[in-house]
């Protein structure tokens, strides 16, 4: 009854219900950030691998399988707030915006 579950005609279906749902101007714009957000989470996960491995002792091999050596490299400098405040109209009252 169910040899083939998903048969080349049944992704045709699948995408004309889909253009005609969304239209084909909003497609695009959802395959663009549908992009952007996978490039997001791989930069994440790279992050949290390298992470794990320095924290276990290991340093992780960057992507392009050249080394680093960590001796070189800098802390991070802790960023210090800033104070902001409302801007005064030349009178003296405060700006209501």
């Amino acid at each position: 009854m169910l040899r083939n579950g998903l048969e080349p005609w049944h992704l045709l279906v699948v995408l004309a219900v889909v253009i005609l749902l969304f239209g084909s101007k909003k497609l695009p714009e959802m395959a663009r950030g549908l992009g952007k957000s996978m490039r997001i989470l791989k930069a994440e996960t790279k992050a949290l691998r390298e992470e794990d491995g320095q924290a276990a002792g290991t340093p992780a091999a960057p992507a392009d399988g050249k080394a680093q050596s960590t001796a070189t490299e800098q802390p991070r400098q802790a960023v210090e707030p800033t104070v902001v405040t409302k801007a005064t109209e030349p009178n003296g009252q405060q700006n209501k915006a």
